[in-house]
C-alpha cells in the first residue's frame, strides 16, 4: 500500500450538515489509526478551531496544518510559522479607517475583533471559538512590541467594500499576499510564501521523513486546495467542490454532507 498519510480540508470537505464529523467518518479515521496512517487536518482555521474536530475523531496527537500552511504544529509546538509582516497588516487596517467592513486578526491561537458584530458571531458559531474583542489599533500596538505579524487576516462585509479592498491590495501587494475570496463577502489574506502544499512538505520533512508526496492522499473542495490536490499521489474532490477543483482531481467522491471523505478512505485505503 503506497498511501501512508491523509490530509484533509475541513470546511466544505470534511464536516456534515451539522458541521461535525459523522459516525462513518469517525469509523474510517479509527480504522486508519489502527493501521498507523495519520489523518491530518489542513485548513485556514486557527488551531483551537481544529482541536475539537481532532477530539471528535480521536486524533488529538496528530499534527495540525493551520492557516493554509502558515502555521504547522506537532505535539502542540510550532515547527513552522510564516506571518504577514506587521507593516502590511497596518496598511490593511488603514483601509478600514472608517470601519466600513469587519476585520479579524489572527496570530497563533489568538483571534481579535473590534466588536461582536454579525460577522464575528457567524465565525464564532461556525468554528466554535470565541474571539477577543480589542481595537485594531491596540492589537497592532501590542504586536509591534511583541514583534508579531498576522498568520491570517479576514475581511468581511458588503461586496462593494471588499471589491475596493481587493483592487487596492492586488495593485500594491499581489507579490506578498495571498488574497483568497471564497465568497463576495469574504477576503482571506495570508502570506504569499505559504500554501497547503508548503504545509504538507514542511510536515513531511519534519515529522515523516520516510514519506513523500507519492504516499499522500488529500481531500478538498475549493480553490486553495487545487495545488495540494494536484501534487499528492491521490487528490480527491468532494462532489460539492468548485468546478475547477473537480476538473483537476484524480477522483471525485460524494459530497461532504454525504460522507464523501469516509467513502473515499474506504475506497483508496483498504
Amino acid at each position: 500500500m503506497s498511501l501512508k498519510i491523509a490530509f484533509t480540508d475541513i470546511d466544505g470537505t470534511l464536516l456534515n450538515k451539522e458541521r461535525v464529523p459523522s459516525s462513518a467518518l469517525k469509523n474510517e479515521v479509527g480504522r486508519l489509526s489502527k493501521k498507523n496512517i495519520p489523518f491530518v487536518l489542513i485548513s485556514s482555521r486557527m488551531p483551537s478551531a481544529m482541536h475539537h474536530i481532532q477530539e471528535d475523531l480521536q486524533i488529538k496527537n496528530t499534527p495540525l496544518i493551520c492557516y493554509n500552511g502558515g502555521l504547522v504544529l506537532v505535539d502542540g509546538k510550532n515547527v513552522h510559522s510564516t506571518e504577514i509582516p506587521l507593516e502590511i497588516v497596518t496598511i490593511i487596517a488603514e483601509l478600514n479607517a472608517e470601519k466600513r467592513f469587519h476585520i479579524s486578526l489572527y496570530h497563533q491561537d489568538e483571534w481579535f475583533v473590534e466588536e461582536m458584530d454579525f460577522w464575528a458571531k457567524r465565525e464564532a458559531h461556525n468554528t466554535k471559538v470565541s474571539p477577543q474583542v480589542k481595537a485594531t489599533e491596540k492589537v497592532l500596538e501590542d504586536w509591534k512590541k511583541e514583534k508579531k505579524g498576522a498568520h491570517k487576516i479576514m475581511c468581511m462585509g458588503d461586496k462593494e467594500e471588499l471589491d475596493f479592498v481587493m483592487e487596492i491590495l492586488q495593485k500594491t501587494h499581489k507579490d506578498q499576499l495571498h488574497l483568497y475570496r471564497s465568497k463576495d463577502t469574504y477576503i482571506e489574506i495570508a502570506n504569499k510564501e505559504i500554501s497547503k502544499l508548503t504545509g504538507i512538505k514542511t510536515l513531511l520533512e519534519n515529522s515523516y521523513p520516510k514519506f513523500s508526496l507519492t504516499n499522500c492522499i488529500a481531500f478538498g473542495d475549493n480553490y486553495n486546495d487545487i495545488e495540494m490536490l494536484m501534487a499528492v499521489k491521490v487528490g480527491v474532490a468532494v462532489q460539492n467542490a468548485k468546478e475547477e477543483v473537480l476538473a483537476i482531481a484524480d477522483d471525485v467522491t460524494d459530497s461532504n454532507h454525504n460522507d464523501g471523505v469516509a467513502k473515499s478512505l474506504q475506497k483508496h485505503i483498504d
